[in-house]
């Protein structure tokens, strides 16, 4: 177990530094930084000794060194768009965007695997068949299309839920939650949902074909010649294997909901990270690009590596395989 934990943390690492190799690039060749900070009356005079100033005519590994470090500090400069720090500006957005990926997960397992379940232990059943039909319009239709039929049905001709924006926010500390207003809990409906949609089918499909492979297998048929009830062998045999691949796709799709929030943030007006990304784009905001693309890299590569490391443990046959391994090596 140490052997692999010792692995997948080199793996992560050389991503990361491949990942802030690439940000760094960004500052390197979208634009020149003098232009950006200096007026367009500047002397070159002028431009020269910004240029010292920020050590720009260093070696190139250099700078690239020196930019891991501060990256690796959470200092990624100055926006040139807003004038501030970049790090206080994604602090301010990361709370908005935590707490909807975390709402879009929560969703996407409590309804995806119910669902599963309930489309695998009745295969030819009219409710059962019509969300089959739903789980394939819910991954055809593009992510920006659903929200904007969720706008038009509960905002626009229902009105029941807002369109855009967070409603009201407590501050606890450096924390923004909407989780303790009704304004924000309201707010948070549609884009949640927007958010997992993709994810609530897939994890319900997902459910569905292993839960109807365990069933076919060996022991279950054991099982039930042992006049195991139904229930049992369903929730406490067959669920359980079922879950272990469903584990690691969540996992791998946790990331992409940080991923698409992009689309819902903009879709809503969501005030979070995706939106300030769409911004620095806009207005070819470097600074701010390039840390919003190392954050969720680390995001990314955090959740997958945890995800690793629970699928060693709850799989047996996995730490089977490298004890074997290792014996064999040694």
């Amino acid at each position: 177990m140490l052997v692999f934990l010792v692995r997948r943390l080199l793996q992560a690492v050389m991503v990361m530094l491949a990942v802030a190799f690439i940000a760094f690039l960004m500052f390197r060749y979208l634009g020149d930084p003098v232009n950006n900070i200096v007026s367009q009356d500047a002397t070159q005079e002028q431009r020269e000794e910004v240029r010292r100033r920020l050590r720009l005519d260093d070696p190139l590994i250099l700078q690239y060194g020196r930019f891991v470090v501060n990256a690796a500090q959470g200092d990624f400069g100055v926006s040139y768009r807003n004038s501030r720090p970049v790090s206080a500006l994604l602090a301010e957005r990361f709370p908005a965007t935590a707490e909807l990926v975390l709402v879009a997960a929560i969703l996407s397992l409590a309804l995806g695997i119910p669902l599963g379940i309930y489309t695998a232990l009745k295969p030819r059943g009219v409710l059962s068949q019509g969300l089959q039909i739903l789980s394939l319009v819910g991954i055809s239709l593009p992510t920006f299309v659903t929200g904007i039929l969720l706008i038009l049905v509960f905002s626009v001709w229902l009105g029941w839920l807002p369109s855009f924006g967070r409603g009201d926010v407590i501050d606890i500390g450096w924390w923004s939650t909407g989780f303790l207003t009704a304004t924000g809990l309201k707010a948070l409906i549609l884009p949640s949902f927007m958010l997992c949609l993709f994810q609530l089918t897939l994890i319900m499909r997902l459910v569905r074909a292993e839960m109807l492979e365990v069933l076919r297998a060996d022991y279950i048929k054991f099982a039930r010649a042992r006049g195991l009830r139904n229930r049992t062998i369903h929730f406490r045999h067959a669920l359980k294997n079922t879950l272990i691949p469903v584990v690691t796709i969540f996992g791998l799709q946790l990331g992409g909901l940080i991923a698409f929030a992009i689309i819902t943030e903009t879709v809503f007006q969501w005030p979070g990270m995706g939106a300030l990304f769409i911004q620095a784009v806009n207005f070819t905001d470097v600074p701010v690009m390039a840390a919003y693309l190392v954050m969720v890299s680390l995001l990314f590569v955090i959740i997958n590596t945890s995800v690793d490391l629970l699928y060693n443990v709850i799989d047996p046959r996995l730490r089977t395989d490298q004890t074997r391994a290792t014996g064999r090596g040694a």
